[in-house]
């Protein structure tokens, strides 16, 4: 219910009347006067009451009226009515109804109370409700309630002093609350005139209001008060202490600030009167040295400090320079210096103390210091105040540590654990701390080399609650608990660091914000101003010297958990302000000390040192700042280089290796250093952005803890903790292995975290990274110890987390890998190296990139680029991972590679022979994994490169297996390009035109292999040209292969080649590769190859590199003339076809004359093969034609295409080539033949020269190694003939055919190795042709048929090809002579032994002669026979066997002989007869009786086993002769010469005599007398005799003489005999002599039958009187004992009848 409501109003005049009536009625006996004043009161508040609406503001009017009696009430100073009327005064104060007069009676009524000593409490109250309720009470009045408070507070009771000091408190508040008020009121209504500066008139307050001037008044009175001065407003006072005034004008100047901040008038007081009264207290405190006596309570100054006033005086400062800096900057400047002096350890501990809590005052107020850092340090001539705080709290933490009084002991280190827990036993049964909670503070406490301080709870976080400052009632200086100090120190440090940083952070984070906002505004806005940035800094420089040093010292010295973590904390916030603020030396300070402080005590010297050092710049920060610290040094020993000595204290968490080059000790990590750890980790992690270059330092430390703990790196660079490799293995304990993945995973994170840095800070975090990585190697170098992997791990951590950005640090981060890394002779450094490209590449690669990988070829090819360079480290590990990745890039990238395919390929292709077999398996496995898979997803480009790489894989002579089977990926390759042929061709010839215009706009020739042909083409060469080095491989295996691949190739997918292009393949792939086959064959090893490693055996016709090669030319020059003869077509129409047919046949030849039968065999085959061709049709007019004949050729090559697959055709091949070639262009134009004959008169002249070669005897002598051409050489060579033949029918001349001859002849004389004869030769007694002598008949036969249906002029060759078959004819007596060479008859050759074997001639010879028979049959009559004296030549070859007869090789030949001569005579001899006029058989005849000569009388003797059905079939031959000569010579004589016949008689006539042969044994006379030979003989000639043809009496004569011979034998023969018979009495003759008889006597009978027969006008008269004359020689025989001779004798005497006639009249014609 408000004061002024009806009902309260009402309540009040109750309240009053019932005040007076109390009042009347104490007063009624004692004081009437009052009792009467009373009433009239009574009655005059009824009628105000009653009269006024408005009852307060009536009551007001008559205030003075109203309090009468209440005054004169107290004026009895009865205690009981006193009461009752302050009670009622104070009523009506309350309710406002007093007005100015009233209330000056009222104060002066209490004041002579309070003279009195009455009611005192009660006075305090009334003056306090009457100033508190209304602001009526101004000046004088004012000064007299106030003055009245201040006596009370004077008097002996303690409980009024209090009361009374309360009251002036609130009293003072309260007129400054009035003036505030007031101003509140007049804010706006004018502007005050400024007052006069520099008056120092009191009264100068003409200027304020009311209010204002009361509060002046009163403040400068209270200056005047403590400075023992009279007051000027305040009078009547009559005492007065400084330490209250002092406080009050604490209250007063902390309360209202803001009246001294805006009334001049105050800011004058305050510089003028505060401010010196200030600095006059503080001299006792500045002069004092510790160690004078203790001070009184005395209030006059003295020349002790004195704590109650030294407390007070550091208040006011701390509210001074709290709120009035801006004003007193000069005044402040003096305070805050000798704040820091109080911090000096000579002063008394209590004044530190205080001095401490005060100098915390300032250290939570950052703004503050910002102030003083601008106004004092940033000027050039003023103390650097700020720095100056700084490095005092420094100092005083530093001194603490030095103990008075332990002397210079505590200097020296304790040992651990003794005087350690002594102290820390006794600290903790020691007396709490005084006003901070108290309670035993058992292990918080700072321990440093023996002196242990406990650390307090002295004040929460970011507020300074003062204990000492706020014991105001403490007289006597208090005693400071231990540690007390060295907490408020502490609690400041760290207030300050969070001040500062956290203000100059909040100010960046705007400054930045409000940049980018303008930014966005107005985008070239100029930048902010650089002020800010300078407070800032000087700010940073100003204090991080003093900080650094002390947060060490007591980060060193730390025992608390929470402590440690406050100290780090302050580090890491300071070195990330430095960093933002880019100060690099405060920065790397800070780091520097955490990074020690993380490592084992001595251990942090030597790896810190060394990282300042690696590079110059930061060397010399380095120095500049330890010189800076050393200022505030601790008995000559720089606080920086302090290390942790006495490390009893903190618990032991892990024992580990240190990562040193050289193996020492363990060493030892505390709770403490993983801390500090976590710590550096969180810095990396939340500042990495302004970590700059101390990236070195933070992560140079953290690879060293890392290895202590033992973390290993694992999958993806992340540090698992692993077993360290040698050494005493790590010992870690439970505590440290719970922090461990913890450990692991904030590093990890802090990796993770590299891809929120900006771009610079990033390339710091690589650099940094690199050079740990570096120094690691270094350490590897030279040992095999473990080396560090915890740089490249991260490198790799660091680059996965920042694939979206991966190009800017991809090049440092892949170099140094490639260059560095994996170069490194380290193993497990290497591998690590080369696990983190491999790694960062497949990411690379798999990451989704904005644009995407395929549309952005430049960073696909940066990403690759590493794997290529990795092709250039030779060891082989690293090659290994460097195809494991390329083999897992194609399983998951293969299709999405594109312009990366040269790259890749580079690498699958980058294999050398001295990797080893696993790495080129595991290539080869991608290589086969891209044609099997990716061919289609490739840029053709790289189609080229597939086959290179392909082929690079044939070459390699590690592993056998994988060229052969890269030659089949070729295989596949072809097929490939063949089946995808046109969109292969599309795509490449759209390249070509790029890079063509490419080319010119360069005016440069367009660089690629095989260029003027088409690029589909080009590609097929460079296949071809692969497979052609793969042809010419040293091992043969891979030779094959490839040959057997290239020509399926060249044979299965030719057809898809430009016409032009064929040239290409003819000369630069074909050719080529045969002149390097030819080359090397011919420069092959002869040595034998022992085994073909392992346990194979090589068989014998491969156990030389000659031979094998052999094999490779066989395959070449196969394939080679393979393709001429199916491609024909389109050579033929190639410009120089001629040429290439020319070369072709010269490498045929050489390889026909080459020294090895496999090879000159195969030749031969190849000419075979080429020879077999058609010639091109003629007729154009339908494209079916085309088909028909091209397709078989096609077709067949299209059946044998590669191993075992047929290609699926996808379209008919005419249809094919007519598109590719057009309809025409395989066809000549119409009435053109293309004209061949060239072409097989060069192939006639190869194989002549062949022929020649080969066939010519060798000129050495025996002694010499001759190489002899074998038989199944010879044989194909001839047959080749009748093939060749056919195509140069038309030109063969009589030249061409001596040539033939010669080689025929050649061939076949050749001998044959003994050790082959088994296989080629017949078993001697069969009479079997060899193929060879087969093979030069049939080459004669083939002639001699094309003679025979062909001209006219032709048939002059039958003479040559006589005497070519004679010549063979000879060969049955004298077989032919290879040059020198001795050669053994087949039966006497030993077969194991290396002799030449002459082969058996006679069957040969007797074929040939049957041929000539059979010729001769045909051709007796033509002209060149009978003019070229073939049967001459004929009977003059027969006449050798038939003279040897019995002397022959073979029994048959003699025999074949004569009856091949009674065949030819029997043909030939009419025609003789018929030319005889011409004479051109003139010679023949004498040739002819000498034949018959020699073998009718033969001058051999049959062999002594011959049986006698031999002797009688051989008889039956002879007599087969001269039946010939009876039928077919004799009765044409008068057509044959003369001579002739008389040789024939003479001939008959030997033969119809038989002498005797002594040789016969007598059982066989009879037979071997050949008797019926003579008989036949006999008859012929006898014929012959008596024939009535005779011509001419000379032939007559012949006759009549022979035949009186023969008589005459006959008489001489039988005269013998009879003697003999009568001689020998009893004994047989002689078995001779009885067959001789025996002949005889039927000669004689045979005789009496011719002249039976003949006309007796023909037979001369001598003869019939020789015959005649016979007979009694004949009757004598009749005596002998011999029945064959009785039985002769009878029948020749039978036949004499007819002579037994009478005789005639001898007298005739005259004649007796």
């Amino acid at each position: 219910m408000s004061p002024s409501s009806p009902e309260a109003v009402k309540k009040l005049v109750e309240n009053m009347q019932a005040d007076l009536r109390s009042l009347s009625m104490e007063c009624k006996k004692k004081f009437p006067p009052v009792k009467e004043a009373a009433e009239s009161g009574i009655v005059k508040i009824k009628t105000i009451a009653a009269r006024n609406t408005d009852i307060l503001a009536a009551l007001k009017e008559n205030s003075s009226e109203v309090v009468q009696p209440f005054l004169m009430g107290c004026g009895t100073k009865e205690p009981k009515i006193t009461q009752l009327c302050l009670a009622a005064i104070q009523r009506l104060m309350s309710h406002e109804v007093v007005s100015e007069a009233a209330a000056g009676n009222i104060i002066n009524m209490l004041w002579q109370l309070m003279e009195n000593g009455l009611e005192e409490l009660k006075l305090l109250q009334t003056v306090l409700v009457l100033l508190t309720t209304n602001t009526i009470v101004h000046d004088e009045v004012l000064s007299k309630a106030i003055v009245l408070c201040f006596r009370l507070h004077f008097t002996k009771d303690n409980i009024t002093n209090n009361t009374a000091a309360a009251t002036v408190r609130q009293v003072v508040t309260v007129v400054f609350e009035r003036m505030v008020a007031e101003d509140e009121r007049f804010k706006g209504l004018m502007e005050e005139p400024p007052a006069v500066q520099g008056n120092s008139n009191r009264r100068s307050v003409s200027t304020l209001r009311p209010s204002a001037k009361d509060a002046y008044m009163l403040f400068q009175d209270l200056c005047q008060l403590v400075n023992a001065d009279a007051p000027y407003w305040l009078v009547g006072m009559t005492e007065m202490t400084r330490t209250f005034g002092l406080e009050l004008l604490e209250s007063v100047l902390n309360d209202f600030p803001e009246v001294f901040l805006q009334h001049q008038e105050f800011s004058f007081l305050l510089k003028e009167r505060v401010c010196p009264l200030v600095i006059k207290l503080f001299s006792p405190n500045i002069k004092f040295r510790q160690g004078c006596g203790s001070s009184s309570s005395s209030p006059a100054p003295v020349e002790k400090p004195y704590f109650p006033i030294c407390m007070r005086l550091l208040r006011v400062v701390s509210v001074l320079i709290k709120h009035f800096y801006s004003l007193l900057v000069t005044e402040c400047e003096i305070f805050l210096s000798l704040l820091v002096k109080f911090l000096d350890g000579e002063k008394p501990q209590w004044l530190r103390a205080v001095a401490v809590e005060s100098v915390h005052r300032l250290c939570v107020q950052p703004h503050l210091l910002r102030s003083f850092c601008q106004s004092y340090d940033m000027k050039q001539h003023s103390t650097k105040v700020f720095r100056d705080i700084v490095n005092a709290l420094g100092s005083f933490i530093q001194s603490l540590f030095i103990l008075p009084s332990a002397g210079n002991s505590s200097s020296s280190s304790t040992p651990a654990g003794g005087s350690v827990s002594a102290s820390q036993g006794s600290a903790q049964g020691g007396p709490g701390s005084g006003g901070a909670g108290g309670g035993l503070i058992t292990q918080a406490a700072f321990e440093y080399r023996g002196t242990w301080i406990p650390l307090m709870n002295v004040s929460v976080q970011g507020s300074a609650k003062a204990t000492y400052l706020e014991m105001l009632d403490k007289v006597e200086p208090p005693s400071i608990p231990e540690g007390y100090a060295m907490s408020v120190a502490f609690s400041a440090l760290l207030d300050l660091v969070r001040g500062i940083t956290s203000m100059i952070e909040r100010e960046i984070s705007k400054q930045e914000q409000e940049a980018a906002m303008r930014e966005e505004a107005e985008p070239a806005s100029p930048p902010q101003d650089p002020m800010a940035h300078e407070v800032w800094e000087e700010m940073v420089n100003a204090c991080w010297c003093g900080l650094l040093a002390a947060l060490s010292l007591l980060l060193d010295a730390s025992t608390d958990e929470s402590a440690t973590e406050n100290i780090l904390k302050a580090e890491l916030s300071m070195a990330s302000l430095c960093g933002r603020l880019g100060l690099v030396t405060p920065r790397d300070a800070f780091i520097t000390a955490i990074c020690k402080a993380s490592l084992p005590p001595h251990y942090a010297l030597t790896i810190l040192s060394t990282a300042n050092l690696s590079n110059k710049d930061r060397f010399d920060e380095q120095r500049s700042f330890s010189l800076c610290i050393s200022v505030y040094s601790i008995q000559g020993q720089s606080v920086q280089m302090v290390s942790p000595s006495s490390e009893s204290h903190q618990q032991v968490v892990a024992v580990g290796q240190p990562l040193t080059a050289q193996p020492q000790g363990t060493v030892v990590l505390t709770a403490k250093n993983i801390q500090c750890m976590r710590t550096l980790l969180n810095l990396a992690h939340c500042h990495g952005a302004y970590l700059g270059t101390s990236w070195q330092l933070v992560l140079a430390t953290l690879q060293h803890l890392v290895w202590i703990l033992g973390l290993k790196p694992s999958v993806g660079g992340v540090l698992k903790p692993g077993r360290a490799v040698e050494g005493p293995s790590t010992v870690l304990t439970t505590a440290v292995m719970t922090d461990l993945p913890v450990i692991s995973n904030i590093l990890s994170k802090l990796f993770e975290s590299s891809q929120y840095l900006d771009d610079v800070s990033l390339h710091h975090l690589i650099n940094a990274l690199c050079s740990l990585s570096m120094e690691a190697m270094e350490m590897a170098y030279g040992n095999n110890k473990e080396p560090s992997l915890f740089a490249v791990a991260k490198l790799l951590e660091t680059g996965l987390v920042n694939m979206d950005r991966i190009e800017i640090l991809w090049r440092p981060l892949t170099a140094h890998l490639l260059e560095k890394v994996c170069q490194h002779p380290n193993a497990r450094m290497r591998e690590w190296g080369a696990e983190a490209i491999t790694s960062l590449i497949k990411a690379g690669l798999s990451f989704k990139h904005e644009p995407p990988l395929s549309k952005n070829q430049r960073l696909q090819l940066l990403l690759l680029n590493p794997l290529k360079e990795l092709s250039n480290v030779l060891h082989a590990d690293i090659r290994q991972k460097q195809l494991e990745c390329v083999l897992q890039i194609l399983q998951n990238q293969g299709d999405s590679l594109g312009p990366g395919w040269p790259l890749v390929l580079g690498v699958i292709g980058a294999i050398r022979n001295d990797q080893g077999e696993s790495l080129i398996r595991t290539a080869f496995q991608c290589l086969q994994l891209v044609v099997t898979d990716f061919l289609p997803t490739m840029p053709c480009m790289c189609l080229q490169i597939v086959v290179d790489v392909a082929g690079s894989f044939g070459l390699q002579n590690q592993e056998l297996n994988i060229s052969l089977t890269s030659i089949g990926l070729l295989w596949n390759i072809s097929d490939y390009f063949f089946q995808r042929g046109e969109a292969i061709t599309e795509e490449l010839e759209r390249e070509e035109a790029v890079l063509l215009k490419q080319a010119q706009d360069k005016g440069e020739p367009l660089n690629r292999p095989f260029h003027p042909a088409p690029p589909f083409d080009c590609l097929w060469l460079c296949l071809y040209a692969k497979l052609g080095e793969l042809c010419v491989d040293p091992r043969p295996a891979v030779r094959k292969s490839a040959g057997q691949t290239m020509f399926s190739t060249i044979a299965a997918h030719g057809t898809l080649l430009q016409p032009p292009t064929w040239n290409i393949v003819v000369w630069k792939v074909l050719f080529h590769l045969l002149d390097c086959v030819r080359k090397s064959s011919s420069t092959a090893d002869k040595e034998k190859i022992e085994s073909g490693g392992g346990n194979i055996l090589i068989h014998h016709s491969r156990d030389t590199a000659e031979k094998q090669w052999a094999e490779t030319w066989v395959l070449t020059l196969a394939g080679v003339a393979r393709i001429f003869n199916t491609r024909r077509y389109l050579l033929q129409l190639l410009g120089d076809f001629f040429k290439a047919w020319e070369v072709l046949l010269d490498h045929i030849q050489s390889a026909a004359l080459s020294k090895n039968n496999e090879v000159s065999l195969a030749a031969l085959k190849s000419f075979q093969e080429i020879l077999q061709l058609v010639t091109p049709i003629k007729d154009t007019d339908k494209l079916d034609a085309l088909a028909m004949d091209v397709s078989p050729v096609l077709m067949e090559s299209l059946q044998v295409s590669g191993p075992g697959r047929p290609l699926v055709r996808s379209d008919s091949l005419a249809e094919r080539l007519a598109q590719r070639y057009g309809a025409q262009a395989s066809l000549p134009p119409p009435g053109e033949e293309l004209d061949d004959s060239a072409l097989w008169w060069s192939a006639w002249n190869t194989w002549y020269r062949i022929g020649t070669e080969c066939t010519r005897p060798p000129s050495g002598g025996a002694d010499k190694l001759v190489f002899v051409p074998s038989q199944p050489f010879l044989t194909a060579l001839i047959q080749i003939f009748p093939a060749l033949y056919q195509h140069i029918a038309g030109g063969f001349s009589m030249e061409d055919l001596k040539k033939l001859g010669v080689i025929l002849y050649g061939a076949v004389s050749v001998p044959i190795s003994s050790d082959t004869s088994p296989f080629i030769l017949p078993s001697y007694t069969e009479a079997v042709l060899t193929s060879l002598q087969e093979a030069v008949l049939t080459a004669l036969d083939v002639l001699q048929k094309a003679i025979c249906v062909g001209s006219e002029n032709l048939q002059v060759m039958y003479p040559a090809i006589f005497e070519q078959l004679l010549l063979f004819v000879e060969f049955s007596c004298k077989p032919p002579q290879y040059g020198k060479m001795e050669t053994k008859h087949v039966a006497n050759a030993k077969y194991n032994q290396a002799e030449w074997v002459a082969l058996n001639y006679v069957p040969f010879a007797e074929r040939s002669l049957e041929v000539v028979v059979d010729l001769y049959h045909k051709t007796a009559c033509h002209k060149a026979v009978i003019n070229e004296k073939v049967l001459q030549n004929i009977i003059k070859t027969l006449r050798i066997p038939l003279g040897l007869k019995y002397a022959c090789p073979a029994e048959s030949t003699w025999k074949l002989a004569v009856s091949s001569l009674l065949k030819v005579l029997s043909i030939g001899l009419p025609v003789a007869r018929q030319q005889a006029s011409s004479g051109k058989f003139d010679t023949m005849w004498p040739e002819l009786a000498n034949a018959f000569e020699d073998f009718l009388f033969t001058k051999s003797t049959p062999p002594d086993n011959l049986s006698i059905q031999e002797f009688q079939r051989n008889e039956a031959v002879d007599v087969e002769v001269v039946q010939l000569i009876s039928t077919e010579i004799l009765p044409f004589a008068n057509f044959i010469p003369k001579e002739f016949v008389g040789r024939i008689m003479s001939m008959l006539n030997k033969g119809s005599i038989h002498s005797q042969s002594s040789s016969f044994t007598e059982a066989e006379m009879d037979i071997r007398m050949r008797e019926e030979f003579s008989k036949v003989c006999f008859e012929t000639l006898l014929q012959f005799s008596f024939s009535n043809k005779v011509s001419t009496p000379q032939e007559g004569y012949i006759s009549r003489m022979a035949l009186s011979v023969l008589l005459q034998r006959a008489q001489d023969v039988l005269r013998r005999y009879v003697e003999d018979q009568r001689l020998s009495g009893r004994c047989p003759l002689p078995r001779q002599q009885v067959t001789e008889i025996i002949f005889v006597l039927k000669a004689i009978s045979t005789l009496m039958d011719s002249l039976k027969k003949t006309q007796p006008e023909n037979v001369d008269v001598n003869v019939w009187a020789q015959v005649i004359a016979l007979y009694p020689t004949l009757v004598e025989c009749i005596t002998c004992s011999s029945p064959e001779v009785s039985s002769a004798l009878k029948d020749a005497l039978g036949p004499f009848k007819d002579f037994m006639q009478p005789p005639v009249s001898k007298v005739q014609n005259g004649e007796s």
